[in-house]
């Protein structure tokens, strides 16, 4: 299989075309009218978020809160620097990793914050059983493809999110996505729910969310919260070091980014390697090799896992793709699975007990789809 000369990915991969070089059009930057359109969007929402008087309600914005890195760094932000009224809307995803929980806790202690958790385990497992158990994609694909079950989930959330900010009257919603996610993100709230009927269609999707959803489609544009995207403010310099490295000295985080992932992230590799051949990370990863191999100087991450400047990308691809697609199949030995897992975690720069943590969730990767009704093939 042919490879991008620049940053490793596949000729296959979903929505990636190589030329006459050898180089993919996401090296060329073949997005980037599209890319800029939305950039431009996002960054006047936000220069009109941070110059907006107090909303007439009791809250300026309804804050994403994950328990992630990203969303407790800007929450702190909002709410002790720009001092915003924040809701700090945290769903319950039945998938959470206990690290994230933990994050959650220490924020409460710590930011001056309303927190609201918001849960529907059965609708959110409805929509990952039918991701996951859908007849194999249709290829090409399209960019993003690979990570359906990621984006379905974050969306679900996402709208639930809209949706209570659309009840209360909260002007902004705030998503703490990291600088190259924003460009990839639907920012309108009315095409987040097209993209949604699209995506499931009408039985489904008025199922998920007893028919509510349809109302967005008709108000008026003035009455709809807008999305708003705080790290377009600090695109030239997002660091996820420097970012953990802030919050724990503030107490306010414990863990490292792989640990705060949700449960479903070998189930994410799992259906990344069975239906698109590449790890659920391949376009992070890529996106570090595109960037040391323009500068050897400069390593900058736009995403949020910085990965190690010696990975060997296809190996690590290649090998983690076996034990995946091994495990899935429950084939192997337990012990020698959890070695090899190990070993490639440490080298995509986990340290060594997180590396056990995530590998130890990986070799639960049957009982989690058994739970859900997800089968593996």
């Amino acid at each position: 299989m042919s490879t991008c000369q620049v940053c490793s990915l596949k000729a296959d991969h979903p929505g990636v075309v190589l030329d006459d070089q050898q180089v993919c059009n996401l090296c060329n930057m073949d997005f980037a009218e599209d890319l800029l359109v939305n950039y431009r969007y996002t960054s006047e929402v936000f220069a009109e978020f941070q110059q907006a008087p107090p909303a007439s309600g009791a809250y300026d914005c309804l804050f994403m809160y994950s328990g992630g890195k990203d969303s407790t760094y800007m929450l702190d932000k909002f709410a002790n620097e720009y001092g915003k009224r924040v809701l700090a809307f945290t769903f319950d995803v039945p998938f959470e990793s206990v690290h994230a929980a933990q994050n959650i806790a220490l924020a409460r202690e710590k930011i001056p914050a309303t927190f609201v958790l918001d849960s529907d385990d059965d609708n959110i497992k409805l929509m990952m059983r039918e991701v996951f158990n859908r007849p194999a994609p249709r290829k090409p694909g399209k960019y993003l493809d690979e990570k359906l079950p990621c984006v379905s989930c974050r969306t679900f959330f996402v709208l639930r999110a809209i949706l209570m900010a659309y009840r209360q009257k909260i002007p902004y919603i705030a998503l703490c996505a990291d600088p190259q996610q924003i460009l990839t993100m639907e920012s309108n709230v009315r095409e987040v729910v097209r993209d949604f009927y699209k995506t499931f269609g009408e039985r489904l999707t008025d199922t998920l969310f007893g028919g509510q959803l349809e109302e967005l489609l008709f108000e008026e544009e003035e009455n709809l919260p807008k999305i708003v995207f705080p790290f377009i403010a600090m695109r030239h310099d997002y660091e996820p070091d420097r970012i953990v490295e802030e919050l724990r000295a503030k107490g306010l985080y414990q863990s490292s980014p792989l640990e705060t992932h949700c449960t479903l992230l070998p189930l994410l590799n799992y259906y990344s390697f069975k239906n698109w051949d590449c790890m659920f990370y391949k376009l992070n990863a890529s996106s570090h090799v595109r960037s040391v191999r323009r500068n050897a100087e400069y390593d900058r991450s736009t995403f949020s896992i910085k990965f190690p400047r010696s990975l060997e990308l296809g190996e690590v691809e290649e090998r983690l793709g076996k034990v995946v697609l091994a495990i899935a199949a429950g084939e192997g030995e337990r012990a020698d699975h959890e070695r090899e897992l190990v070993d490639l975690f440490q080298r995509m720069g986990a340290t060594g007990d997180a590396a056990a943590f995530v590998s130890r969730s990986f070799l639960d990767m049957r009982t989690v789809a058994a739970d859900l009704g997800i089968r593996l093939s």
